[in-house]
C-alpha cells in the first residue's frame, strides 16, 4: 500500500471559547419484544445491516466502506504506558473487528436458514460501516453505535449527534418492514436498569502539551456538577435500580474510580485513552464517558458547548482551583439529589453545591472569553457567547424557576412526566410502570418516545430545525476532514475499501497497489479547500491522480 500526500492545509480555530473539533458515539439500547433470546449482538448486526441496505438504495457502492483498524491504539494510556494485551479486559480491544458469521445470525433467531442480502462475498454478516456524512456506524459491545463525524462547535455537535437517530431510526423501519425478521426497537438511553450500562461518549481535540494532570484537576469537579445540566434522568437508585427513587443522571451510579483506562468496568470519572486518531505529538483526543445520552437538544448543546469551554479554561492555566473530596461519592450524590441543594465538601474545607461549582466554571469561562474577545457577541467566534448565555440562563432557572428550566433541561422534563403519572395514578418510585415510562421516553420512534412527544407539543426547546438534521443524515461538516470522507463514500465508495478517521484507502484499476489517503489533520480537507475537487470528477481514478499529483495512474 502506498501513502497520497494529505489534502489541502486548514486553519485553526479561536482560542479561548466553545468551538475545537468534537464529536459523540451513542450506544443505542436494544430490544426485540417478540424475541426475547434473541442475542443482543447478532440484532446490532442487524441494524448495521439494515441501514446498508438503506443507505444503497441513495447512494449504489457507499454503503459498504469498511472500517480502517490500522492506527487503533485502545491501550495507550496518557499517563504514559501501554497496557499488556494479555492483561487487558476483552471489551478495551476494540482495534479488531468484530467477527460475526450469517449461521450463527440465523440460530440466534432460531431459524436454520435466514438470507441476508447484504452479506459480504465472505457470507460474513456486515457489522461496521463509514458513512457518508462521515460517520460511522458498527457493533460495539453488543450495542449498534453511530459515531458522529468531526466538527468544530457545539451546535454542529448537536446536529451530528441527532442525524445518528434518524440513522438508527431509518434501520429500525426497514427491519420493521422484512416480515421474516424480528422487529427491534432502540432507545437512546444508558441503562437496561437490570445493572447493564452502555455509553454515551464525547471527543475532543486538545493541544499535547497540556499536561494531563492538569486535565483531571480541571475537569474532575466539572464533570462531577455537569449533569445538573445535562442528566437525561434514570428511574431507580444503584446499578440495578434496587433503591426506589429517581436520580440526575443515567450514568453516575456506574462509576468507581477516578482516572483510569477502562470504559466498561471500573468506569472512571477521567478516562485516559489516548488514541488521538490525528497527528499524535500535536494532539490529544480527551475520551469523555461519563456523559448520558441526551435527546434534549439544550442539555446536549450545553454538555459540548459548557465542556469545551472548560478545556480552553484549562489550556490557558485558568481553571477554577476547587478539588472536590471523594468525587465518585460526589458524583453520585448530586446524581441522587434533585433538590439540588447537597453540600459536596471540597479539599480546602469549603461546602459548595453543584450549582455553585457550575457558576465557578462559568464566571471564569466568560472572564476568558472577554479577555480573549471570542465571546463578543458581534465580533466573536459566533459560537462562545451563546453557549455562555445559554449556561447562565440554565443555571438562574435551575435555582430560581425549575418549571421553566424543564423546558431544556432532560432530566427535568422527564420529572414532570413521571410526577405526572404518580400523582395521577398514586404510583410510588418502584413501580414498575415508572420504569416503562422511562423506557419509552428514550424510544427512537416518534410515534412511540415520549420525548418526542414533548418536543411536538413545544414543551422541549430546539436548537436545530427538523430539516438542518435531516440534512445531515446524508451531508458531512463543511469544515473538518469529516467532508473529505465522507465525500469519498458518497462519490467514491465502490472504489473505497477502507476508512476511519485518519485515512481513506482506495482500491482503483490501474494502480498497483492499494492507496491510502492521510488525513491526521482534523481542518484538512474541508470544502473549501476539497470541494471543488470532489466537483470535477465523477470517477475515483482521475480523482486520485489529481490528488496524487499524476497525470495518469501509474502502471501496475
Amino acid at each position: 500500500m502506498t501513502a497520497a500526500p494529505e489534502p489541502a492545509a486548514g486553519g485553526t480555530l479561536p482560542a479561548g471559547g466553545a468551538m475545537r473539533v468534537m464529536g459523540a458515539e451513542t450506544e443505542y439500547g436494544i430490544h426485540a419484544p417478540s424475541a426475547p433470546s434473541a442475542n443482543a449482538t447478532m440484532m446490532s448486526a442487524r441494524v448495521v445491516q439494515a441501514y446498508a441496505q438503506v443507505t444503497r438504495q441513495r447512494a449504489a457502492g457507499g454503503a459498504e466502506t469498511r472500517w480502517d483498524y490500522t492506527d487503533e491504539e485502545p491501550l495507550h494510556d496518557a499517563r504514559g504506558w501501554t497496557v499488556d494485551r494479555s492483561s487487558a479486559h476483552p471489551s478495551q480491544l476494540t482495534d479488531q473487528p468484530p467477527v460475526l458469521d450469517a449461521e450463527a445470525v440465523a440460530l440466534a433467531y432460531g431459524r436454520e436458514e435466514l438470507e441476508l442480502d447484504g452479506q459480504d462475498e465472505s457470507g460474513t454478516l456486515l457489522m461496521n460501516m463509514v458513512l457518508g456524512n462521515g460517520a460511522r456506524l458498527y457493533v460495539d459491545h453488543a450495542h449498534p453505535e453511530y459515531s458522529s463525524p468531526e466538527v468544530t462547535n457545539p451546535r454542529d455537535a448537536v446536529k451530528w449527534d441527532a442525524a445518528g437517530d434518524l440513522v438508527a431510526l431509518a434501520a429500525v423501519r426497514r427491519l420493521a418492514a422484512d416480515p421474516d425478521l424480528p422487529p427491534v426497537n432502540l432507545y437512546k438511553n444508558n441503562t437496561d436498569n437490570k445493572s447493564v450500562s452502555y455509553g454515551s461518549h464525547e471527543n475532543y481535540l486538545m493541544p499535547r502539551s497540556v499536561p494531563f494532570g492538569d486535565i483531571v484537576r480541571g475537569l474532575t469537579p466539572f464533570f462531577v456538577s455537569r449533569q445538573i445540566m445535562c442528566g437525561s434522568g434514570r428511574v431507580g437508585i444503584g446499578q440495578d435500580s434496587s433503591t426506589p427513587g429517581y436520580q440526575i443522571s443515567q450514568r453516575a451510579d456506574f462509576f468507581e474510580a477516578e482516572v483510569g483506562l477502562e470504559t466498561t468496568i471500573r468506569r472512571p470519572i477521567i478516562n485516559t485513552r489516548d488514541e488521538p486518531h490525528a497527528t499524535a505529538d500535536k494532539y490529544r483526543r480527551l475520551h469523555v464517558i461519563i456523559g448520558d445520552a441526551n435527546l434534549s437538544q439544550v442539555s446536549n448543546y450545553l454538555k459540548f458547548g459548557t465542556t469545551a469551554m472548560v478545556l480552553s479554561l484549562i489550556e490557558a492555566g485558568l481553571a477554577p482551583k476547587v478539588e472536590v473530596f471523594e468525587p465518585v461519592a460526589a458524583l453520585q450524590a448530586v446524581s441522587h439529589d434533585t433538590t439540588l441543594t447537597a453540600r459536596l465538601r471540597l479539599l480546602d474545607g469549603r461546602r459548595v453545591t453543584a450549582l455553585d461549582l457550575q457558576w465557578m466554571y462559568h464566571e471564569a469561562a466568560a472572564k476568558l472569553a472577554q479577555d480573549t474577545g471570542v465571546g463578543d457577541k458581534v465580533d466573536g467566534d459566533g459560537h462562545t457567547h451563546d453557549v455562555l448565555e445559554r449556561w447562565a440562563a440554565v443555571l438562574t432557572q435551575l435555582d430560581n424557576d425549575r418549571a421553566a428550566a424543564a423546558s431544556s433541561v432532560e432530566w427535568l422534563a422527564k420529572l414532570s412526566l413521571l410526577d405526572g403519572y404518580r400523582e395521577r395514578d398514586g404510583l410510588e418510585w418502584n413501580d414498575a410502570r415508572l420504569g416503562l415510562v422511562d423506557l419509552q421516553w428514550a424510544d427512537i420512534r416518534p410515534e412511540k418516545g415520549l420525548y418526542y412527544r414533548f418536543l411536538a407539543r413545544n414543551r422541549m426547546q430546539r436548537i436545530l430545525e427538523d430539516a438542518a438534521i435531516a440534512a445531515a443524515v446524508s451531508e458531512p461538516p463543511a469544515d473538518t476532514r469529516a467532508f473529505f470522507r465522507g465525500r469519498c463514500i458518497s462519490s467514491f465508495g465502490k472504489d473505497v475499501v477502507g476508512a476511519s478517521w485518519d485515512s481513506v484507502i482506495f482500491d482503483v484499476p490501474g494502480y498497483g497497489r492499494l492507496q491510502r489517503v492521510p488525513t491526521r489533520e482534523p481542518l484538512r480537507g474541508t470544502k473549501a479547500l476539497t470541494g471543488a475537487l470532489f466537483e470535477s470528477y465523477r470517477e475515483a481514478g482521475p480523482f486520485l491522480a489529481e490528488l496524487l499529483g499524476h497525470n495518469a495512474p501509474p502502471a501496475a
